[in-house]
């Protein structure tokens, strides 16, 4: 089943590119000062907005058309795990890279420095870990139509 596998490959592209920024990108940021911090996160967050909600979207759209061909709910479950995060990032995340996005990095004081590093480490934290969900949900879906498909296979099989 493409659309599955697409729904699949769409979810860990976007658990990927999270666990990326989680392990790699934020606690190197942190090592920066306050004007550099400021000064590489703006770019990367508007960079990063612009990658995942569309992969979001496309995850979502693959799952549920993988549900509506198969008659199976569970990828309309991993589509919208893929959505699930929107509400927290809207109210939660989103004031606060307001705020950060607003100032000048050239005028950055030591105030941006706990508000980027306890939200980089705690919200988004907490967010990503949540992500991998959608792609094990896709993964077990597709191991499980493989394995009908094989089953299906044998039996035919006089």
């Amino acid at each position: 089943m493409l659309v599955g596998q697409l729904a699949l490959i769409t979810a860990a592209l976007f658990t990927g590119a999270a666990i990326y920024v989680n392990v790699a990108e934020q606690p190197s940021r942190l090592q920066l000062d306050d004007r550099a911090l400021l000064t590489e996160w703006q770019p990367a967050y508007k960079r990063g907005t612009a990658m995942q909600a569309p992969l979001a979207i496309i995850g979502f759209l693959f799952g549920a058309l993988a549900a509506w061909q198969t008659g199976d709910w569970w990828w309309l479950v991993g589509g919208l795990v893929l959505l699930a995060n929107w509400p927290f990032t809207l109210l939660g995340i989103m004031p606060t890279n307001n705020k950060l996005m607003a100032i000048d990095p050239a005028s950055a004081t030591p105030e941006v420095r706990p508000a980027r590093r306890d939200l980089g480490l705690s919200a988004r934290g907490a967010q990503r870990v949540g992500r991998g969900g959608d792609a094990d949900i896709f993964e077990c879906l597709l191991r499980m139509s493989v394995v009908a498909r094989m089953e299906g296979l044998l039996l035919a099989v006089p």
